[in-house]
């Protein structure tokens, strides 16, 4: 223990008498450490956020879809590359026979168009309809006030009823009253029954501005995109997901017609498989991560390795001293890699202070709910240590292989 705090008051008293050669060693490794603590507190907070959308939706609620590539998938438009083009569409017929189903509560059908909405001398040429299922909040959460969503009955009849999120209300009705107004989506009359307000996220208001109408009357007025239905599957309380999924699973199989041993052509997606999928995306983001933070990394050690050999240039009588009085080149080694280790976990300090402050900022300014986790700090504070180790072993070893008489010598 005195080997290592004398070598930590050595460091410190080489950083107070060279301040300038110091401060750009501690650069490399604050800059390499706060990009390790903000990118790590940008995409907890991120995943989080997508945590909780998830929730939203009820951590039971499960996915059936025509196709599922989790990850990145870059495809070149060949039957090869795009095998969701052989596999059936999803239809409200089939979506019917699911909801009889006793495991299941209900299932959602959601597609979607893109069209304009227009409302006296106003008018978006851009906006988002989604054609859903009378229960759709249940499965998006939020709130519809003032009004309400559309019934079941409304559902069934096509009724030309929407929903509009407050986004839509605002750009299209301004400060008066949207209920019971009627407008045109695509061209087509719709009255509004009801203001929606979806669930606070880390996206904040980055979707458009959006109408939520019967899917049935999606289908009569418009032309969504053919082949990407998907449905939400809400199971009964009596049942357990993973007998929902197994029912649904049978049932769709045996609607297709589809013999044991052929593989399912559609695909059931569990929140959990959607988290994971997620989780890989921003796996990408912790290589850049890592990447960035290397460089800083390796900018600090190659300070270090300068610092360190001015610094046994500087002392070559000390350690000749040290030497003649019995030190051995263990103690001499070790006294030096406790210095460069110090200098680099100062600069981790540093940087996990910036990355700190930064991480609150965003956390203050946005949506995000950035926070830096405690893998991020240890792992930052141990790159450090082991940078000063690594780039100081050079330097050290340089010191221990000292002559001691010819180390008395210099001047």
């Amino acid at each position: 223990m005195t080997a290592i705090f004398e070598g930590v008051g050595i460091a410190l008293s080489a950083l107070r008498s060279n301040r300038l050669r110091a401060a750009l060693t501690i650069l490399g490794i604050a800059i390499g450490v706060m990009v390790v603590m903000v990118i790590a507190s940008i995409i907890t907070g991120i995943n989080q956020g997508v945590a909780d959308i998830f929730e939203e939706a009820g951590g039971r609620t499960f996915y059936v879809t025509r196709f599922f590539q989790g990850g990145i998938h870059v495809s070149d438009g060949s039957d090869e590359m795009s095998p969701w083009r052989r596999r059936p569409h999803l239809t409200v017929a089939e979506a019917g026979r699911i909801a009889e189903l006793p495991g299941v509560s209900f299932v959602d059908v959601i597609e979607w168009y893109g069209g304009s909405a227009s409302y006296g001398s106003e008018e978006l040429s851009s906006v988002g309809v989604e054609g859903r299922s009378e229960n759709w909040v249940r499965v998006s959460g939020g709130d519809v006030y003032p009004g309400r969503s559309f019934t079941r009955v409304e559902a069934l009849t096509n009724a030309r009823v929407a929903v509009v999120t407050v986004k839509l209300a605002d750009r299209l009705f301004g400060q008066s009253d949207p209920i019971g107004k009627r407008f045109k989506l695509g061209g087509q009359p719709f009255e509004v029954i009801g203001v929606y307000t979806p669930p606070p996220n880390l996206f904040g208001d980055g979707e458009g501005p959006r109408a939520i109408i019967p899917h049935g009357a999606l289908k009569k007025h418009f032309n969504p995109q053919w082949g990407w239905m998907r449905w939400a599957v809400s199971p009964s309380d009596s049942v357990t997901v993973a007998d929902a999924i197994d029912q649904v699973t049978i049932a769709l199989r045996t609607l297709r017609g589809l013999r044991p041993g052929q593989e399912n052509n559609f695909d059931v997606v569990t929140q959990d498989k959607l988290l994971d999928t997620w989780n890989k995306i921003t796996g990408v983001f912790f290589l850049v991560m890592i990447v960035l933070s290397g460089v800083g990394l390796m900018v600090g050690g190659v300070g270090v390795v300068a610092i360190m050999m001015i610094s046994v240039t500087e002392r070559t009588r000390e350690i000749g001293v040290r030497k003649a009085l019995g030190a051995t080149r263990r103690e001499i080694l070790w006294q030096f890699l406790v210095e460069a280790a110090t200098l680099t976990l100062v600069g981790g300090a540093v940087g996990m202070v910036l990355g700190g402050i930064i991480a609150f900022i965003v956390a203050q300014s946005t949506p995000l709910p950035a926070e830096v986790p405690l893998w991020s700090v240890v792992a930052a504070l141990a790159a450090a240590a082991f940078t000063g180790i690594l780039f100081g072993i050079y330097p050290a070893a340089r010191a221990a292989r000292l002559d001691p008489v010819e180390a008395l010598r210099y001047e």
